[in-house]
């Protein structure tokens, strides 16, 4: 193998012609770690490597030589954000020192699934330390456990959050794809500042037990790859009902095969809504996304201009204070679960932990999220009741459904988010928009797919549609990626040379 970073898909066919082993990906994609993750640009994206992944890749290269491959994931390296429950030695720790000893012994429903379908799992990814949910100045890519987490495209710049080190580490070809997590722009974000692709499903598509949450209303696992018949491939695995979480109901009766409605001309013939609201942020970004509009023209699709919508600015305040109930309720629900040597048992638990180890864990940015969240009075209280109906509705019933009413729409985009900002460790994270708060509070599906840089660095187009049109909304970005034909590897830059110039006297 090079050392350039490859498609899934590719693997799985190089896998499937024998040109190589489960095993010998597993060697290359733990000596690029080694090579790029723990030192040369040290990326710090890689929390943990699993030690049973060589393993775990010859007993499947030994199923494959017998003649059971499981399908086009057997034998595949995947990363999993270390909020998500892994079967082995290593905690699930979200990013805290608090939860080192969490070893639960047990995979979550996802990656069981995975695991099923052949899948290695390779490690653990740093993030964002319990999902950039604990302080108000957060420092995006930061953990207690795993430090900073750079961006491959320039180390000075953001990975975005939460799920930092999954981009990171599928941008810089550390394994062939990853899973991460949202609750608000955790995983699209993430995509779009490290040049990949991120999908959050509709809620309740993929089942979240065993991951540690941050509110129920809006949490979701989901793919994150270095294309969309890459998310497709994952999402299909991943994909289906839990009895042990409710919100997966319908999930069974709405998980395909989501590889089969891939298609180039699937753009062609549909209405597109442009919103407006969403960009204007930063006029290099604007640029681009002007151009992804007229890839989008020439695919085929009629694009409808939405200036405004009304309301939509009263979501956040509604949304805060669900987050800060469900985090206090889903924490102590969670918590109550993980094995004896984990001594935090509640968010007032966790609070005194991290005042009680100021010096690793409150050196950057504080907890007054996690202060806030303990100061709720719970999930019967009738403010948190009407703050998530009013949030729910202003992003679904009178947000996004009603605009794709009002003009015959079959899916929204808009920017994800500007380019990666440099990191800044006093004043916390300053990102210059994001397209993540609608389909996340309505719990829709969003999808971000590169549609170019500025400056170089990458910048993502959002894709978004109604409840359970995830199929769609990867068809027209598989349709979009297509005929965009996009590809930019990271340099692993210290920090963007084309300015470094700008900031010296002029001779």
């Amino acid at each position: 193998m090079t050392d350039a970073p490859r498609d899934l898909s590719d693997l799985s066919a190089d896998l499937a012609a024998g040109r190589t082993t489960s095993a010998q990906l597993v060697a290359f994609y733990l000596h690029r770690i080694e090579k790029i993750d723990r030192s040369g640009p040290a990326l710090r994206s890689v929390l943990a490597e699993n030690p049973d992944a060589l393993a775990d890749a010859k007993a499947l290269d030994e199923e494959r030589l017998a003649g059971r491959a499981r399908g086009p994931l057997h034998g595949i390296p995947i990363l999993v954000k270390d909020n998500i429950e892994t079967l082995g030695p290593l905690p699930t720790t979200a990013g805290s020192l608090a939860l080192l000893a969490n070893v639960s012994g047990r995979d979550a429903p996802v990656i069981s699934r995975l695991r099923a379908a052949g899948a290695v799992i390779l490690g653990k990814t740093n993030l964002s330390e319990w999902a950039n949910m604990r302080g108000s100045r957060s420092v995006s890519g930061w953990s207690g456990v795993g430090g900073l987490t750079r961006n491959p495209y320039a180390l000075d710049r953001s990975p975005c959050g939460s799920s930092s080190g999954s981009g990171a580490a599928v941008a810089a070809g550390l394994a062939a794809a990853a899973v991460g997590t949202e609750t608000d722009g955790s995983i699209t974000c993430p995509a779009s500042v490290n040049g990949i692709v991120g999908f959050k499903p509709t809620l309740g598509l993929l089942s979240r037990t065993h991951i540690v949450p941050l509110a129920h209303s809006q949490d979701t696992p989901g793919p994150m790859t270095r294309s969309v018949r890459d998310a497709a491939m994952l999402l299909t695995v991943m994909a289906g009902s839990d009895g042990l979480d409710s919100a997966t109901l319908q999930a069974d009766r709405h998980a395909v095969d989501f590889t089969r409605s891939l298609d180039v001309h699937a753009l062609e013939g549909r209405r597109i809504g442009v919103m407006r609201f969403e960009a204007g942020f930063h006029p290099e970004t604007d640029a681009v996304f002007a151009h992804a509009l007229d890839v989008l023209r020439a695919a085929g699709a009629t694009l409808v201009e939405i200036s405004h919508l009304q309301g939509v600015d009263a979501i956040g305040d509604a949304e805060m204070l669900v987050l800060t109930t469900e985090l206090k309720a889903d924490l102590h629900a969670y918590l109550a679960g993980t094995p004896k040597a984990v001594a935090s048992r509640s968010l007032a638990d966790l609070i005194a932990f991290n005042l009680a180890h100021r010096d690793r864990e409150l050196g950057l940015f504080g907890q007054e999220l996690f202060e806030k969240a303990e100061a709720t009075k719970g999930l019967d209280d009738p403010a948190y009741l009407a703050a998530l109906a009013t949030s729910r509705r202003l992003a679904g019933a009178e947000g996004i459904d009603r605009m794709l009413a009002a003009d015959k729409l079959d899916a929204l985009v808009a920017p994800t988010s500007g380019p990666a900002w440099v990191v800044d460790t006093v004043n916390g994270d300053h990102a210059a928009g994001q397209t993540s708060t609608l389909p996340a509070v309505a719990g829709y599906p969003h999808l971000s797919v590169p549609m170019g840089a500025v400056y170089g660095l990458p910048v993502g187009l959002s894709i978004i549609g109604p409840a359970w049109s995830d199929a769609r909304i990867l068809a027209y970005g598989y349709a979009f990626e297509q005929r965009l034909g996009l590809h930019q590897a990271p340099g692993f830059a210290a920090s963007l040379p084309a300015h470094a110039a700008l900031l010296e006297p002029s001779k």
